[in-house]
């Protein structure tokens, strides 16, 4: 009789809800801007600030990720592109 393996980490089914950074931004204004555009999009996304720069926008030294769910992600990245392609 074969036992299920336990699903360890990188070995199971991926999450779909899992979320997946999508652009590292030097701000959390401009972060606020790229989750704008996302969510007005249909998107889900957020934005993730660590440690001390959450509070302190001058410690943001590591920069301020934006974040959507794994099953957004190729959607984001499009719309990322075309802004980066049509910046007007």
């Amino acid at each position: 009789m074969r036992h299920k393996q336990p699903d360890f980490p990188g070995t199971g089914p991926e999450d779909e809800n899992e979320p997946v950074c999508v652009a590292v931004v030097t701000s959390s204004t401009e972060a606020e801007l790229i989750v704008g555009m996302l969510r007005s999009g249909g998107l889900r996304a957020a934005m993730s600030v660590q440690g001390a720069g959450a509070r302190q926008p001058e410690l943001q030294l590591q920069g301020v990720k934006v974040l959507v769910p794994r099953a957004d992600e190729a959607a984001a990245r499009e719309c990322l592109a075309a802004v980066q392609d049509n910046p007007d």
